[in-house]
């Protein structure tokens, strides 16, 4: 389920923010700052193929005006106002809430302006503290702002339904997820940009930044359904209400038995892709 809904958001995300890259990387540089593909490259100190197939992807062709025809416009809102309707009814969802799809506009473009807002505010974190290998002074600084930006999105796309005070744990829980699974991009993003370059040309870039972003909405996910238990243990809490002796227990092994499954799934996709790929291998057709 998680992973179903990480998916879908990532894909999301990847229709709403590939378009709209390319569109303000153009309006960039025409004002002499760096484009996204510049800034991506920069981020993730992306060199050789890797950092080509960014360019061929997220940089608008040499020549030519960042502008966007009527079609294009109207792709470009659908695709955003899509991604914004999929992360509220994860909130809708994890908060269990009456579904408001598209009475919920106006809250939807206000997180949509927050977003770009939080986007533009992260790379100007990772472009003054972003230091070294790992870059984790940009990562601490980071957290704050990501579990702002998660508290106040939750508070927006629920139509306020939902009191910030009540979001608060999962914009800590959210905020530290996100500084460390910023610093584990930083290390493996770069060697699959590479390798994705290298066997698929430009579109690597695209399965890289897809991959890349699965495991940011995974994070999303995770913390919202981890930041709704805490919220309710601490009310619980301090109503004097205690759980269970045996409920930890049983939680922590139905979470194991989850994780062993999806693992043991995943392996063997791998070993009936790999027996496709290579003839050779026994069992393969």
């Amino acid at each position: 389920m998680g992973f179903d809904r990480s998916m879908a958001l990532a894909a999301g995300a990847l229709a709403a923010t590939v378009p709209l890259s390319i569109l303000t990387g153009g309006v960039l540089a025409r004002t002499g700052h760096a484009d996204t593909a510049e800034r991506i490259i920069g981020r993730y100190q992306l060199t050789g193929e890797g950092a080509d197939a960014i360019r061929q992807v997220f940089a608008p062709s040499s020549g030519t005006a960042a502008t966007i025809g009527a079609f294009g416009a109207v792709f470009l809102v659908i695709s955003v106002l899509s991604f914004a309707r999929a992360v509220q009814r994860l909130f809708e969802q994890t908060w269990e809430l009456r579904p408001l799809s598209v009475r919920n506009t106006l809250n939807d473009l206000w997180w949509v302006a927050g977003l770009t807002g939080y986007l533009m505010a992260t790379g100007l974190v990772y472009g003054f503290l972003g230091r070294g290998r790992l870059q984790l002074g940009a990562a601490a600084a980071e957290a704050p702002v990501t579990a702002a930006f998660l508290v106040w999105g939750g508070w927006i796309l629920t139509a306020r339904r939902v009191a910030w005070r009540a979001l608060l744990p999962f914009g800590v829980v959210g905020g530290v997820l996100a500084a460390v699974y910023s610093v584990g991009a930083t290390v493996y993003l770069p060697h699959l940009f590479s390798s994705s370059a290298a066997r698929y040309g430009a579109v690597g870039a695209v399965f890289a930044t897809l991959s890349g972003l699965f495991g940011a909405m995974l994070v999303t996910v995770g913390s919202a359904a981890l930041g709704r238990e805490v919220r309710d243990e601490l009310v619980g809490i301090a109503r004097g209400e205690r759980p269970p002796d045996d409920e930890i227990r049983r939680e922590w092994h139905t979470v194991i038995e989850q994780a062993r499954s999806r693992w043991h799934t995943t392996r063997r996709q791998i070993a009936r892709y790999r027996r496709s790929k290579d003839p050779d291998e026994p069992g393969a057709p």
